[in-house]
């Protein structure tokens, strides 16, 4: 009879294991570039390290990103003399974000990887692109990683300064700063009641996608677009907030960022989003089957000893 118990335990601590088996994904660096071929035309990828990592944290930077060999990439440090150059940051910030960039041609879009999401606690690989499609990087890998804990405001620096080591690929300040503001306001209304990181992204796109498709050449058509999304996708603002929105958007269309020559991008850009939203109401359906699971456990556990 003992038998017969211990193994019907078995079974369902099997099941157990196995449930979260299954649900459990590891991250990894991009890796469908062979470290042994040179690019010739864009040189080799660009790893920028932040300034306060130890060497011993440099080294597993170097690990999670899948650098077998140094002298394959071109690696420099981020400072914070570049956060002031650039997002006009605090120059003694301590700088662990690091990234990997990899040139691709025209055309073959921007992706963005978090190798260590645990460790960006703020910005989505969504928030990145966002970011950086108003910076005008347009086709390139990103590879973010932190060894720490960090918000992943940061990484943006290092990425922007990558750019300018790069032959002919110096972005226009005005431009990476409007971007900065873009990261800063997506992820403060991310903080909001009733926001999320993902329904920020879906809202920063579609008025993104919105604008490429009018042109709008006032800020109260900037206004208007924005009201209609908001409205779409039911997202309650503040008055204060829904000004701030007003405001970014419209200094993009003083610089003229044409966001119509990313349009295939933003529109994937957009799946993606919908993607990380159907996956989140998916993980809620999980975590509560895996609650329902441990209450049939317990009672399953309860009735063979009774």
């Amino acid at each position: 009879m003992k038998v017969k118990h211990l193994m019907k335990i078995s079974v369902l601590f099997s099941l157990f294991v196995f449930a979260l088996g299954i649900y459990t994904v590891p991250a990894f660096a991009s890796n469908d570039e062979d470290e042994d071929v040179i690019n010739e035309k864009y040189g080799p990828p660009i790893v920028v390290y932040g300034e306060a990592l130890s060497e011993k944290q440099k080294d597993e930077v170097r690990d999670l990103l899948g650098i077998k060999d140094p002298s394959k990439v071109k690696e420099i440090v981020v400072t914070g003399k570049d956060l002031v150059t650039y997002i006009d940051g605090d120059e003694h910030s301590n700088m662990y974000s690091s990234a990997k960039i990899t040139r691709k041609d025209t055309g073959e879009g921007l992706v963005i990887n978090q190798v260590t999401p645990e460790n960006i606690t703020e910005v989505t690989d969504e928030m990145y692109a966002n970011a950086l499609l108003t910076a005008g990087i347009e086709d390139a890998i990103v590879d973010v990683v932190s060894p720490v804990k960090v918000t992943g405001h940061s990484a943006l620096v290092g990425i922007y300064k990558a750019y300018d080591e790069g032959e002919g690929t110096a972005l226009d300040k005005d431009r990476t700063e409007v971007a900065n503001q873009e990261l800063n306001l997506a992820t403060k209304l991310a903080k909001k009641e009733g926001l999320d990181q993902d329904k920020v992204s879906e809202l920063l796109t579609e008025i993104k996608k919105e604008i490429a498709a009018q042109n709008p050449a006032t800020k109260e058509e900037i206004e208007k677009i924005i009201d209609e999304k908001l409205k779409s996708l039911e997202i309650q603002l503040s008055p204060e907030d829904k000004q701030l929105l007003v405001d970014l958007f419209n200094k993009m269309r003083d610089l003229n960022i044409n966001f119509d020559n990313v349009k295939t991008q933003l529109e994937n850009l957009s799946t993606d989003i919908q993607k990380r939203i159907e996956e989140a109401v998916g993980d809620k359906g999980f975590l509560e089957s895996v609650s329902n699971f441990f209450k049939e456990l317990i009672e399953s556990i309860k009735s063979i000893f009774s």
